[in-house]
């Protein structure tokens, strides 16, 4: 047996083997090159190295895509019948749980190898990575939490442990110290872009945009060479131009940054998709920019690998003007809810649907329904997935929508408790604004 870059025992004999799986997670914890390249390399040095399966299986079900769950299978299989240890056997059955759509008994098998294997890495990014998309910020933060007294400094990867730390505190509130553990982060390696997204989000939620754009322009060296979630940095950043009433800037970005390679990766799709929105929540003319969006998304009206994806397809399509389109990703939504029993569905029936009628009747024009739709379930939105500055997007449309059917005494309402939460935001204190001249001339 060999052992990879934590110490943990791998069935195989061959260093070119090791070498891949762990230059694989490296690269799945640091946003790099296509980790599956990696893992590529580790098989064609061992064929029958169980954890190199594991990892392929793990990065197709990460795409998103339906149509590579077959081939998770097969790596499935081929995994099966190479473990060896227990902690091998533990991921093999987290995979498992996850091709058969059951993410919460992976998620339970992937904190099992944390409670034995605190230092397993390729763990710690599959928790992270669930708890982040199902919206759970106490358990993203704990999750790092918990196994973080058994790293050290000397450790290959701890840099990207803090990084992880850093934004589960941020989610839970505690900005002062999530930005000096993102800080620290970028420190031990420049190129961890997840830090550096980290204080970004410290920075976006308490107003900070000044700092914000400085942060990003400071580190950009470090994170415009990674090649996955380059496009959501720069959201951030946009996000910043937004908040400053400087929507041209942010529109460039847009084209020059966020959408400049048409990317068809569902993450990508979900910036380009929200900045668009907020883009037209300013009252900005986006031209002709959502129609080959809504040609992706409805190539993927049936895929329904997640509540949140959904949603961003369904701006896509709404914001196309595409009214056929939207009743058809509705009703195959209603479809995939009732039909399944895995942990996706429950999302859907709970959240999903409804918030995607919500933006739907909002494109639509149909302002006093959106109200109805995203007012009653916002406290609960969070099961959606996303960030709090992601999730932001359906508050933001909530206070439009109420401003656009005259309903100003619930805007003077929601903008109040917006102010409270984030005081000095100024997009919050324009439309408290436009709420409060809104009830002068009612």
């Amino acid at each position: 047996m060999k052992t990879d870059a934590q110490g943990h025992q791998l069935t195989t004999t061959s260093d070119q083997a090791v070498a891949g799986y762990d230059a694989a997670v490296d690269a799945l914890a640091g946003f790099k090159a296509d980790p599956s390249v990696h893992a590529k390399a580790a098989l064609e040095a061992d064929p029958d190295f169980a954890m190199g399966h594991a990892l392929r299986g793990y990065f197709y079900l990460m795409l998103g895509v339906p149509a590579v769950h077959a081939k998770a299978r097969a790596c499935l299989d081929r995994a099966e019948q190479g473990v060896a240890t227990p902690r091998e056997h533990t991921h093999f059955l987290g995979l498992q749980a996850w091709c058969d759509g059951d993410l919460i008994g992976a998620v339970g098998r992937w904190e099992k190898l944390l409670i034995d294997h605190p230092t397993d890495l390729l763990a710690l990014n599959l928790t992270t990575s669930f708890y982040f998309l199902s919206g759970d910020a106490h358990n993203l933060r704990d999750s790092v939490s918990r196994v973080l007294p058994a790293w050290s400094e000397d450790m290959p990867g701890y840099g990207y442990v803090l990084g992880k730390y850093a934004f589960g505190l941020e989610e839970c509130g505690a900005y002062e110290q999530a930005e000096t553990l993102a800080r620290r982060a970028v420190e031990i390696n420049a190129k961890d872009i997840w830090a550096v997204h980290a204080a970004a989000h410290v920075m976006e939620m308490q107003g900070r945009t000044a700092d914000g754009i400085a942060w990003l322009e400071e580190t950009e060296a470090g994170w415009t060479d990674c090649a996955f979630f380059v496009h959501h940095v720069w959201w951030h950043k946009a996000l910043y131009h937004l908040a400053r009433d400087e929507p041209e800037a942010a529109l460039a970005l847009y084209d020059d940054r966020v959408r400049d390679d048409f990317s068809e990766i569902i993450y990508d799709m979900h910036d380009a998709a929200s900045l668009l929105w907020r883009l037209e929540l300013a009252s900005v003319d986006v031209g002709e920019r959502w129609g080959e969006m809504a040609d992706i998304a409805k190539a993927h009206t049936g895929d329904h690998n997640d509540a949140f994806t959904d949603a961003h397809f369904t701006m896509c399509l709404a914001g196309d003007g595409r009214t056929g389109a939207v009743r058809e990703m509705i009703a195959s939504m209603r479809s995939y809810a009732g039909s399944r029993k895995v942990t996706m569905a429950t999302i859907m029936r709970d959240v999903g649907i409804d918030a995607c009628r919500g933006l739907a009747a909002y494109g639509a024009g149909d302002y006093a329904a959106a109200v109805d739709f995203l007012l009653p379930m916002r406290y609960r939105l969070y099961r959606i997935g996303g960030s709090h500055a992601q999730r932001d997007l359906f508050a933001q449309t909530l206070i439009e929508a109420a401003l656009r059917c005259n309903r100003f005494t619930l805007a003077r309402a929601l903008t109040a408790e917006r102010i409270a939460a984030m005081p000095g935001n100024a997009p919050a204190e324009r439309l408290r604004a436009r709420a409060l001249k809104g009830l002068t001339k009612h």
